[in-house]
């Protein structure tokens, strides 16, 4: 049974209850509607709930008014694209040009006519979605449909920078299909490019905590990138990897390693809080690669040790 696409999210944020009532009961039928009658309820309830695909925002409000919230909102990463509305009662012009600088994508003044606050939601929504379909296929690997590597150099910052804020490990893992010139060479390059996609596939769907990323880096090689993970935690993903891969039995005649596909894999794990960079830990996962590839290949090397281990 086909599941009903989720409605896009509104979040209205006023300290007059009226207001809210007024606006969540003719937007109700579309969209879910979250309140916050506070700027700091408002930013709470985003950084617990996660962001709103809109946002009608009142400017006179006690406390924190609604440009301080704007502006904190554009301020963050994980914020900065919500499409924020201002529904105030602040007509003047300079008032007007004030909000749009912070980054607002429109200004109603009140009393406002709701079919026109409706209106303009619904076009602020559909541009949203089409902007945020946009950039989903701009991180999609073309030939696999998994992330890429402008998406996973995106996460591995956004990563990187959690994980010193708290204290946890992060780990990478490079891997590479064993003697893939050979397979290329042997199958033709539409035969090489239906294994890229089978092992992407496979290793997308072998790698399952929400937060973790499998995505091609670039030719035969892919990556995983692992938050809050050891190195134990990290060979173990490792291992899993190599298994899926070498179950899907793919046939390569000319493999010098085994009669079927086999991938490489080598880790690191560092704690970023301790120091170093995401370069370091590319570097060092890189250089655990290399070295399994020269140990025979279908095999694991990480940095917690300097064995290889099968």
């Amino acid at each position: 049974m086909n599941r009903k696409p989720s409605k896009p999210s509104v979040m209205i944020v006023d300290d007059t209850p009226a207001n809210i009532r007024v606006l969540a009961e003719s937007l109700r039928r579309d969209y879910r509607i979250r309140v916050a009658t506070s700027g700091k309820e408002a930013l709470d309830l985003i950084a617990h709930v996660g962001p709103p695909d809109l946002l009608l925002l009142d400017v006179m409000m006690p406390e924190m008014d609604g440009y301080e919230i704007c502006r904190r909102l554009k301020s963050e990463t994980e914020t900065r694209n919500i499409p924020v509305i201002f529904v105030t009662a602040r007509a003047d012009a300079a008032d007007e040009e004030f909000g749009l600088k912070l980054g607002a994508v429109d200004y109603i003044v009140k009393p406002f006519h709701l079919p026109i606050v409706t209106a303009r939601v619904r076009n602020h929504i559909a541009l949203k979605q089409k902007t945020d379909l946009l950039e989903s296929l701009a991180m999609l690997d073309g030939l696999t449909g998994i992330p890429n590597r402008r998406r996973f150099n995106q996460t591995l910052a956004e990563e990187w920078l959690r994980a010193r804020r708290d204290g946890e490990p992060l780990s990478l893992l490079i891997l590479d299909i064993d003697h893939f010139k050979e397979y290329n060479d042997h199958f033709g390059h539409a035969g090489g490019d239906l294994c890229l996609t089978k092992v992407a596939e496979a290793l997308a769907h072998a790698v399952n905590r929400a937060g973790d990323l499998v995505a091609r880096y670039g030719g035969e090689e892919f990556v995983a990138l692992l938050p809050d993970t050891d190195a134990s935690g990290a060979r173990e993903v490792a291992a899993r990897l190599r298994e899926t891969v070498e179950s899907l039995a793919l046939p390569h005649p000319l493999s010098r390693t085994a009669s079927h596909v086999t991938i490489s894999v080598g880790f690191a794990s560092l704690a970023p809080g301790d120091g170093g960079s995401t370069e370091m830990l590319l570097k060092l996962a890189d250089k655990m690669l290399y070295r399994a590839k020269e140990q025979g290949k279908n095999r694991i090397c990480g940095s917690d040790d300097d064995q290889a281990a099968e």
